[in-house]
């Protein structure tokens, strides 16, 4: 336990414009295992701008019990704040807490890409953590209805968040194949041919789906 002077030392370094210096500050925090840093961790940890202080702050959060961590970051998904939402939602996943899952996977569908990315890589993480293989299926469901949307990297993080759930994701993929909207079935095609060969070049695989697709509604 640090005294309550090193505690508004450290507190105050979050503040400093020297990104090693929060590092240093999360550090200490993490390493203290100060229930006094809850708060200041989880709101500085959605405005850090900087990933490795990032990163630290969630390593310190993980030290802190994890019922009151909990509670905090859940509070965190409704945030207008989307680096604290997607933030909230990486550490949540790092604390592995099943009773969060459907927290979690009630953020998938989030407005913002880099939320909805960080919510599929959770929750995924998540559903192996004491759920069975009716919640797989239906999360693989939701994360279904994402198919087509955003960029190719956007798309090959959802494609690797289905790959991930295994068997649960097949048929949803499947049947996406034959979907009406042409961006859901080139994805859905690429992440069928990323299921089947887990190194093969993804963002080649949708340029190649979208030409079938096209030329199929010539």
């Amino acid at each position: 336990m640090i005294t309550n002077d090193q505690y508004h030392q450290v507190s105050g370094a979050f503040d400093a414009a020297s990104a090693s210096t929060r590092l240093k500050a999360a550090l200490t925090a993490g390493t203290s295992a100060d229930e006094r840093f809850l708060d200041i961790l989880v709101a500085r940890s959605g405005v850090e701008p900087d990933f490795f202080v990032r990163d630290m702050m969630t390593w310190a959060l993980c030290r802190l019990p994890s019922g009151p961590v909990r509670v905090r970051l859940v509070g965190e998904l409704t945030s207008d704040n989307p680096r604290a939402r997607a933030q909230a939602l990486h550490t949540l996943s790092k604390i592995g807490d099943p009773q969060v899952f459907s927290n979690v996977a009630a953020m998938i569908h989030d407005r913002d890409d880099e939320v909805a990315r960080t919510a599929w890589r959770a929750a995924v993480s998540l559903v192996d953590h004491g759920h069975d293989d009716d919640d797989a299926r239906a999360l693989a469901a939701q994360l279904g209805i994402e198919l087509g949307r955003g960029d190719d990297q956007l798309q090959l993080s959802l494609s690797r968040a289905l790959l991930a759930l295994g068997e649960a994701a097949q048929q949803v993929v499947a049947d996406a194949a034959s979907h009406a909207d042409e961006h859901v079935r080139a994805h859905a095609a690429a992440t069928e041919r990323l299921i089947r060969d887990p190194d093969s070049a993804f963002v080649l695989s949708v340029d190649a789906a979208r030409r079938v697709s096209v030329g199929a509604q010539a």
